[in-house]
């Protein structure tokens, strides 16, 4: 089993040292499963029960003053499952895995999908934030009225460093992609961004977007997640493997195309039969790989 995980693309993370701690420990987590589905699935609920990341417990809070986060995970055979904007669930892969592997359907949204987690006994009710994004959503005057009202709170925040947006929290959506050698599996988990509106979903739960597995391997990204789902990042990255390029001239043209495309920030971690690759445009972006 061979796996590479990321914490998300974006300015140098405070801290860097024991990020990448959990990032090894995640990547340790997942390399001993026995196949690259269990392995991503290891590897990301790691990270999700961390705060240092932007997944599960501590997440990004919303205009409402709520965390709601997604997630998405696909097999080289095809199967995949996703949820979005779940508020209370620690662990959204697996309930995604849940969605794959329990259901005809590919996404699940909103209360209907935390009454699913309950259903399949992922714990729901979670209280997901912490004291430091508490204080951090009280710090930015927080609205209090309706949708128009939060709408135009978040104009000057949402996706702006300047704004209100903390540039070392706001990108760090995690991911995972493992291999057998014969089979592959890609997972993607995120709280979002920062001050969006309360029920956005970014490209994390869409397939293509967030996440993607074919035949020659798989992808999984982190950065602006609107431009990353106008242009469907990680099928393009995983297209270029069938094509016969190497997993990390597939990330770095990716990346490349992206940033003429869009202008914006992200990151790609890319796996196939024959090893492992990353690439990004932001200032930092921390993975960690396993073999055994």
């Amino acid at each position: 089993m061979r796996l590479i995980v990321h914490g998300g693309a974006g300015s140098s993370p405070a801290a860097p040292a024991a990020r990448q701690a959990v990032l090894d420990d995640a990547a340790a987590a997942g390399v001993g499963a026995s196949t690259p589905v269990d392995a991503v699935e290891a590897a990301l609920r790691t990270l999700e029960r961390d705060e240092r990341f932007n997944a599960g417990r501590g997440g990004a809070v919303q205009s409402d003053g709520r965390v709601r986060v997604d997630a998405g995970v696909m097999t080289s055979g095809g199967e995949i499952g996703a949820v979005a904007s779940l508020a209370g669930v620690e662990h959204p892969i697996s309930v995604a895995r849940a969605v794959c592997v329990e259901t005809p359907h590919v996404l699940l949204a909103g209360p209907p999908g935390e009454a699913f987690a309950e259903c399949v006994g992922v714990e729901t009710g979670v209280d997901l934030l912490t004291e430091a994004t508490r204080e951090r959503f009280a710090a930015a005057d927080p609205p209090h009225g309706d949708a128009a009202d939060q709408l135009a709170w978040l104009r000057d925040r949402f996706g702006d460093d300047a704004g209100g947006a903390d540039p070392t929290t706001d990108h760090d959506t995690v991911g995972a992609v493992a291999g057998d050698g014969e089979t592959f599996a890609a997972a993607t988990s995120t709280g979002g961004r920062w001050f969006a509106l309360a029920g956005r979903v970014g490209d994390v739960p869409q397939v293509g977007s967030g996440f993607y597995c074919g035949a020659a391997g798989g992808a999984s990204a982190t950065g602006a997640g609107e431009d990353i789902a106008r242009v469907t990042l990680t099928r393009r990255a995983v297209d270029r493997l069938g094509a016969g390029a190497s997993a990390q001239s597939a990330a770095e043209a990716a990346i490349a195309a992206f940033a003429d495309e869009t202008g914006s920030t992200a990151g790609l971690i890319v796996l196939d039969a024959e090893g492992v690759g990353s690439a990004y445009n932001s200032d930092a972006m921390q993975t960690a790989v396993a073999e055994r």
